[in-house]
């Protein structure tokens, strides 16, 4: 029986919890190059497995889930020794294949391998465990129906591009229930939701690329043109943005319920997105510091969110009492919000507060940009406060409304021609 190794900081759940969060894995010596690696994620940890030789260079393997929060079930969760035991199974797999003694798959290397394999190096680079569930999902909903079993070196630029090309023009799928025929929305017939379809496809073609370029960087295919010749939409990220006016976020705010009240007025302070927004805990808060700690985004990279006056006092209200590892933002049974559980509370709040057309909860991240960029705020503290590493998204989306010496000289200096407003017509402030 192999040895177990023993290690002070991996031994046990309560020695993995004082580890600090990291991207690089702490790593456990094993033997015969063999080594096993924990990488501490928001809430809990993942195990993998590294094997280095001098002719085969440095390989990774993603083991699964540590037992953290569930229990080894020795399948999907696994104790430390049971990693142990599943990176040694991973390493005498390697060392027969290398001898010979293990024929590798001769079969076609299909799309559906791909898609696996990328997913792995995916899960063992660090990424966040929601990004991957996306990529999952879009996986199977919109590229295995159609590529499955297809051997990648069959692939046809032809081929590839009507598939793009299909999913621009398919109507946008609805939440369906287990069983029953997949439900989809009808699509508006304006330039904008055409915009908004083709930019959808450009995230699914972004997926099956560079699971595709994964696999010709791993000599799985001999060539990459099919899909290099194959482009993305262009012009189609300039979407319209929307925001709402302090009038409006007041009225959407009082038609909530409760519960998701908090979700909003949270979105509204900070900026944060739907997702980030519901994975907060209570030690998330500073409240000496006034911030909100985002430990997991759509980057993987740790930041903290300032919070003005009243923010900090929303948040220390919110957090009250309550102890730090328990999730910030809850429905009102205790249940977590979960992925598009948000759709249709915000639309029967748009409807209840009489906002035409219907809001998305991006919205709110919209109306926290633009009014801080409006309100003079420099726009790279704006995009460090979103979490962005640079201007360029802020440039992108609000430049147009921030105060500018080009804006001020126009309306300085511009003609004017003596236009008369018709009396008779009166604007509703907020309506």
């Amino acid at each position: 029986m192999a040895r177990r190794i023993r290690d002070a900081k991996l031994d046990t759940r309560s020695a993995r919890a004082r580890l600090n969060q990291r991207r690089e894995p702490y790593w456990a010596s094993m033997s015969g190059g063999l080594a096993l690696g924990y990488r501490k994620g928001a809430t809990g940890g993942t195990w993998i497995a590294k094997r280095y030789s001098a002719e085969h260079g440095r390989k990774l393997h993603a083991i699964g889930t540590a037992d953290d929060i569930l229990d080894a079930d020795g399948k999907t969760v696994f104790s430390f020794d049971q990693a142990q035991a599943r990176a040694r199974d991973w390493l005498a797999k390697q060392v027969k294949q290398d001898r010979g003694e293990v024929a590798e798959d001769k079969g076609p290397y299909t799309v559906a391998k791909a898609m696996e394999a990328y997913f792995e190096f995916l899960e063992s680079d660090g990424r966040p465990k929601h990004t991957l569930r996306d990529a999952r999902y879009r996986d199977s909903a919109f590229i295995r129906y159609k590529f499955d079993d297809v051997d990648i070196a069959a692939l046809t630029s032809k081929r590839l591009r009507r598939w793009r090309d299909d999913l621009a023009t398919a109507a946008p799928r609805l939440r369906t229930r287990k069983g029953e025929s997949q439900k989809h929305r009808k699509m508006a017939d304006n330039e904008d939701a055409r915009r908004a379809r083709r930019a959808s496809a450009n995230r699914m073609w972004t997926i099956l690329r560079a699971a595709l370029n994964h696999a010709f960087e791993n000599g799985k295919v001999d060539s990459d043109i099919a899909w290099r010749k194959v482009k993305p939409f262009k012009r189609v990220d300039a979407a319209r943005i929307r925001y709402l006016t302090i009038a409006e976020a007041m009225r959407l705010i009082n038609a909530c319920d409760s519960a998701f009240r908090l979700l909003v007025q949270a979105a509204l302070m900070t900026g944060a997105r739907y997702g980030t927004l519901t994975r907060l805990t209570v030690s998330d808060f500073n409240p000496d510091a006034g911030t909100v700690a985002i430990r997991t985004s759509r980057k993987s990279k740790p930041f903290h969110v300032v919070l003005t006056d009243e923010g900090a006092r929303f948040f220390r209200q919110v957090c009250a009492g309550r102890p730090g590892g328990e999730v910030m933002l809850r429905k009102e049974d205790g249940s977590a919000w979960g992925m598009s559980h948000q759709l249709r509370p915000i639309a029967a709040a748009s409807e209840r507060s009489k906002i035409t057309p219907a809001v998305n909860f991006h919205c709110l991240r919209h109306t926290w940009a633009s009014h801080a960029v409006m309100n003079g705020m420099p726009l790279m503290v704006v995009a460090r406060n979103l979490g962005h590493a640079d201007t360029r998204m802020v440039e992108k989306h609000y430049g147009h409304l921030a105060p500018s010496f080009i804006s001020d000289a126009i309306r300085a200096g511009a003609p004017r021609f003596g236009f008369k407003a018709e009396r008779k017509v009166v604007p509703m402030d907020g309506a």
